[in-house]
């Protein structure tokens, strides 16, 4: 599975971005999707997670009630829409591909797409 990030860019605080996260291969619908996110001197974290089914979904705490996962099995695609947003949201975001149960942690998961960059101006 190759996973390609996009839709990051400046915004001012408050202001709202949608991330897309376009996967290749017919087996897309077998994994549980996640974003995470980095930034320079941290450790990367989780923000996001939705199971194959999308049935199951998890936030971060510092997300919730802002950003919504979801995603579309028949365009292979899964989305973060970014609301509200914070200049500590400021990051690096990575999408990623886990089998098996739905995870938050990393090591859950086995694909990983380039980042993209969200900057959040104050």
């Amino acid at each position: 599975v190759q996973l390609q990030a996009s839709g990051g860019g400046l915004v001012q605080a408050g202001g709202s971005l949608r991330l897309s996260c376009a996967a290749s291969g017919r087996t897309f619908r077998r994994y549980h999707m996640g974003w995470f996110r980095q930034t320079p001197g941290k450790e990367r974290e989780f923000v996001a997670g939705i199971s194959w089914s999308g049935g199951s979904i998890e936030y971060a705490d510092s997300v919730k009630g802002r950003f919504t996962i979801s995603r579309d099995n028949t365009k292979n695609t899964v989305y973060l829409q970014m609301n509200s947003l914070k200049p500590e949201d400021t990051a690096v975001y990575y999408c990623a591909a886990g089998s098996g149960p739905m995870s938050t942690a990393q090591d859950g998961m086995l694909y990983w797409g380039k980042g993209t960059q969200v900057t959040v101006s104050s």
